[in-house]
């Protein structure tokens, strides 16, 4: 006898439950939602768009991505944290960045320590820092010189995000001298750096490589310790002065507190299985993100150090909003 693909998918899910307590089996009983709290474009909405297809068919459910931005990535974070502790409600986002929130937001309505809970982390992409092909600078030395003679606008994803934490943190250690402005998600900010209307930006390889690649955007260097295979002429920010330094966005999903642990462990199999899946591997390593995943636990941890390591340079830069 054989089996058609939904009677094999429907086989593989059933030999995946066994072992799982009775509540991890019976989930989902209804559609899935990945919550995006960014435009779409960015590194988090490409990443849920490419696991959504292969996790709903390991699920049995549809999966549906929200896009819901607002308050860098804030909005769609309290959705999720105050959202039925079920498992059917997912939060995708840049851990660091939401990491980071607590030190620059004065008032949150919730806690992301405290409301949230780790699943799993899916990728890592370094940020690239990047200039508009106009620009006469061809590594971050010369970028430093330039920005102490000329006005330099420095496109910033949201105020108190990753690339803007960390934009500031390259420009104390170097003495870079550019007027941030912000926008409301990494995809716009691209847009306006690749249109002239900005000239420096730093952000996520995987939604910023395809703009260099196709000459729209001069890449000057990799905020990671080591150079990436895929752009291995492209000196680090350690290389060229900036000692140590490494920063990037680390994509996971998030559910509400109080989730059960067998269904978070359920949801942890599944993603990691998703983004593991050939396809999608290749798609991401393609486009300069790495898979990684880690257990629950792990990556509540990676958040309680994020959340220490950038809240001493939002300390020291005095960023903070209401």
């Amino acid at each position: 006898m054989s089996l058609n693909r939904r009677q094999l998918i429907a086989a593989s899910a059933a030999i995946a439950t066994v072992g799982l307590p009775a509540q991890a089996q019976s989930f989902p009983n209804k559609p899935l939602k990945i919550i995006v709290p960014y435009p779409p474009g960015g590194s988090s909405d490409i990443i849920a768009r490419a696991i959504s297809q292969p996790l709903s068919e390991s699920l049995g459910q549809p999966v549906v991505v929200e896009n819901r931005p607002g308050a860098n990535g804030n909005l769609g974070a309290d959705l999720v944290a105050k959202s039925a502790p079920d498992g059917h409600t997912m939060l995708l986002c840049d851990v660091g960045a939401l990491a980071i929130s607590p030190s620059v937001y004065t008032k949150l309505a919730f806690d992301p320590g405290k409301d949230l809970r780790g699943v799993t982390m899916l990728a890592y992409s370094p940020h690239m820092l990047a200039v508009h092909p106009s620009v006469k600078a061809s590594n971050l030395k010369e970028l430093v010189a330039l920005s102490k003679t000329s006005d330099l606008n420095f496109a910033v994803t949201a105020v108190g995000s990753a690339p803007h934490v960390a934009g500031v943190a390259v420009a104390r250690a170097t003495g870079a001298k550019w007027t941030y402005v912000p926008y409301k998600g990494g995809s716009q900010a691209v847009t306006d750096t690749v249109a002239g209307q900005t000239q420096v930006i730093m952000n996520g390889m995987l939604a910023t490589l395809p703009h260099v690649q196709s000459g729209r955007l001069k890449v000057l260097g990799i905020s990671k310790k080591t150079r990436m295979p895929l752009v291995g002429s492209v000196p680090t920010l350690a290389e060229q002065g900036v000692t140590d330094f490494e920063s990037g966005t680390w994509q996971g999903a998030l559910v509400a507190n109080g989730t059960p642990p067998a269904l978070i462990a359920r949801l942890n199999a599944e993603l990691i299985k998703a983004i593991r899946s050939p396809d999608v591997r290749a798609r991401l390593t393609g486009q300069g993100a790495e898979v990684v995943t880690m257990t629950p636990t792990e990556q509540d941890s990676f958040f309680a150090r994020e959340r220490k390591r950038w809240g001493a340079v939002v300390a020291e830069a005095d960023i903070k909003l209401d």
